[in-house]
């Protein structure tokens, strides 16, 4: 009886501390959506072939994009927008298409730690010229024809600095030690079985979308500019300046009084989604921009008060660094079947490590080609973040 009363008193003060720490203002029912729009795979993947259209930072928007356009954005030398964080502490590196470790934590245990790594991220950080980010990526995708499948894999490094000084540039570079291979040994040797082709390519998704082509190898790297005048991100559907960040409210309240502003005039966008995942993917970009500690804790705040998404401890990202969970309210289609979207949350640090995409159940063209529920099939794990004084080093042999 004992043990009983202790873990309901428990219960009850970890309640308490939920309410206590969430705002009045800070609704659910008014962040309840409609079901998600689905993203159109052939659209996006067309416009990263062609380049950046719908304005001079429309490109940047999307940060969990769906599968298949990571690919296509592997293929093409232009990635998907960047998750920006600490310097990583982890050293270990997960086996690809591993099951993601389950979460050892409740759900509120799991509120706490992120309403946790809010306070963190309240820390005090120094500025700069530069916000440097060094990002590790890795897709997977399904090639080959009918009764022949296989996987390949395409990994990659990404440098991104954002100048946000006047006369600074922002450039990122793209593809850094960048290859396209067979993701397993038994993947290789289907992929030898078909006469080792240089070139493969993905079927076509079950609307008929666009097949996305990839090569074998190595590729060069790439740099292009991502400021235009003094504009250096996306947020909603506007594109901002260093100072129009700095003065983003730094309480959740008037952060989600901002986002909703936002979301009516997005609404309807190719990747607007309902609101809940709207306003997710706008709380995890802004803690990675170089906004005050404060706005950062209260994208946090917003965060662990968002209607229908799955808040765990000690979860583990692709590169083996521990964490808090975070897995959106639903399971989009993609040509691999659905998926969960995933983010990794250091608590100690308010730093986001990760953002992942997560096989739910797969397609039979996935399981043709050995693709198991819970295989993690995309990723984006940021291991570098600090600001600096000096603009990074351009490879010379960079594509521009």
């Amino acid at each position: 009886m004992r043990k009983t009363y202790e873990g309901s008193a428990r219960r009850r003060d970890v309640m308490k501390a939920l309410a206590d720490a969430r705002p009045a203002e800070l609704d659910p029912s008014l962040l309840a959506g409609s079901r998600r729009q689905r993203e159109d795979l052939a659209r996006i993947t067309a416009a990263m072939q062609e380049g950046p259209t719908g304005g001079p930072l429309a490109w940047l928007r999307p940060r969990l994009l769906p599968l298949g356009a990571v690919a296509t954005v592997a293929a093409s030398a232009i990635v998907m927008g960047t998750v920006v964080q600490q310097e990583s502490r982890g050293t270990t590196s997960a086996q690809p298409g591993t099951r993601p470790p389950s979460a050892t934590a409740t759900g509120l245990d799991g509120r706490m730690e992120l309403l946790g790594a809010a306070k963190a991220a309240e820390a005090a950080a120094a500025e700069g010229t530069y916000w440097q980010v060094t990002t590790r990526a890795e897709n997977v995708d399904v090639v080959g024809e009918p009764g022949r499948r296989f996987t390949v894999r395409t990994t990659e490094k990404q440098e991104w600095s954002v100048g946000v000084r006047p006369g600074s540039q922002s450039l990122m570079v793209n593809g850094l030690d960048a290859v396209t291979e067979p993701r397993t040994a038994a993947d290789e040797e289907r992929w030898r079985d078909a006469g080792s082709p240089r070139q493969v390519v993905s079927p076509a998704g079950a609307d008929g979308g666009m097949r996305v082509g990839l090569t074998i190898g190595t590729r060069r790297p790439m740099v292009m500019r991502t400021d235009h005048d003094n504009k250096i991100y996306a947020l909603g559907p506007d594109n901002v300046s260093y100072q129009d960040l700095r003065q983003l409210p730094t309480e959740s309240a008037g952060l989600r009084r901002q986002f909703e502003r936002l979301y009516e005039r997005d609404r309807g966008a190719e990747n607007s989604g309902d609101r809940t995942t709207w306003m997710l993917r706008q709380a995890a970009n802004l803690i990675t921009m170089p906004v005050k500690p404060g706005t950062r804790a209260a994208a946090y705040r917003l965060l662990a008060d968002l209607p229908g998404i799955r808040v765990q401890g000690s979860v583990t990202d692709p590169l083996g660094r521990e964490g808090i969970g975070i897995t959106l309210p639903d399971n989009p289609e993609t040509p691999l079947g659905s998926v969960e979207e995933r983010l990794v949350v250091d608590a100690s640090t308010g730093a986001l490590l990760a953002e992942l995409t997560v096989l739910a159940e797969p397609s039979a063209t996935a399981r043709q080609a050995g693709l198991d529920a819970g295989t993690t099939v995309s990723y984006s794990a940021t291991t570098r973040m600090e600001w600096a004084q000096r603009q990074i080093t351009v490879p010379q042999n960079a594509r521009r």
